[in-house]
């Protein structure tokens, strides 16, 4: 009994022995294609350490440098826009920058889009509104509040400039683009407006209807009643 229990101590295992056989064999493969392919595979290393590496170094000695530049350049431009000042606070007043010097040098900062949005608000108050909507719509924003804002001020800027049917589509993206009691009920007004000058009534009725049934008691919604009623549209 004991020697057959000492032979069975002595035999191999045959699946521990496989296993150590395929992980060599594994491993060698591996080897290989590394060994054949290394230049590529080192190059691919390289490559996202630097691209890594650039991104954080263009964030640190970079991008939050000019940031910083930026937010001093714009200072006296914000004072300015603050004062109604709007020629001044786009071109400067010889000693100290306005926003298009800005956005010349740093228009792909946060600062500098912000610039974009602020100049394109004084084109259109200084009745440029080309040059108001050209600023508004390269500016874009992560705040809905304030991207609405911009849609619904060049819908003004087209209005202005008698193209109604650009005026309508901006007022309607600016009305939709945020969820809210401030920006919605009043650039969809404007929109239903805009959509009866165009003569397009039943289309300003269902801009009415949608504005008095999500925004009830705001300043717009109350008004609703009144102006389907002009439309035909008499509340039963």
């Amino acid at each position: 009994m004991a020697a057959e229990t000492k032979h069975k101590a002595a035999t191999p295992d045959t699946t521990t022995s496989k296993q150590d056989f395929d992980l060599q064999e594994s491993m060698h493969k591996a080897e290989d294609f590394y060994y054949k392919n290394k230049n590529v595979i080192n190059i691919a290393i390289v490559a996202v350490i630097v691209i890594v590496g650039g991104f954080f170094a263009y964030n640190r000695f970079i991008k939050a440098p000019n940031e910083k530049k930026a937010q001093e350049m714009v200072f006296h431009a914000q004072q300015y826009f603050a004062a109604d000042s709007f020629k001044l606070a786009l071109n400067g007043d010889g000693n100290n920058y306005g926003y298009l010097q800005v956005i010349d040098k740093y228009g792909g900062t946060k600062v500098g889009n912000l610039a974009k949005y602020s100049a394109g608000v004084c084109y259109v108050r200084l009745g440029e509104f080309q040059k108001g909507i050209d600023l508004l719509q390269s500016f874009s924003a992560n705040d809905k509040l304030v991207q609405a804002y911009a849609y619904g001020l060049t819908g003004d800027a087209y209005m202005e400039l008698n193209k109604t049917e650009d005026g309508i589509d901006y007022y309607k993206k600016a009305g939709h683009y945020s969820d809210n009691e401030l920006t919605a009920p009043l650039y969809l007004f404007r929109a239903g407006l805009a959509l009866q000058k165009a003569g397009k009534t039943q289309d300003a009725i269902a801009i009415y209807k949608e504005i008095k049934e999500k925004y009830p008691q705001t300043n717009e919604g109350r008004e609703m009643d009144k102006y389907l009623a002009k439309l035909g549209e008499v509340k039963e």
